[in-house]
């Protein structure tokens, strides 16, 4: 069976939250999650379809390991979800606010 890591509340760290949003892709990443407000599929939640599977797991493996997503095995399909109740509990605003400035 498939373990993932996700670190608990309190071990989300303001450092790794940016240094996981930092890149462009995952912003989008996110975003897709979010705007779906329901469990996505990787290859759902892929800003684009041609990106290679192992560019697209390391790119959810980092957003696993940061804390701003939780992966659960559904079959073959890992299904994903932003954890925004535990990142606005950790940093009051911070993902809304990075989201809305990635945009301009």
């Amino acid at each position: 069976m498939v373990q993932f890591v996700h670190p608990s509340r309190q071990d989300i760290t303001l450092s790794s939250v940016l240094s996981a949003l930092a890149d462009p892709m995952r912003r989008q990443i996110i975003k897709a999650l979010i705007e779906q407000k329901d469990c996505m599929s990787c290859s759902e939640a892929a800003p684009c379809p041609s990106i290679a599977k192992s560019t697209l797991s390391n790119h959810f493996r980092v957003l696993r390991e940061s804390g701003l997503i939780h992966t659960t095995k559904h079959g073959v399909e890992h299904q994903n979800t932003v954890r925004e109740a535990d990142i606005n509990a950790r940093f009051p605003g911070l993902l809304k606010t990075i989201l809305k400035q990635a945009d301009e």
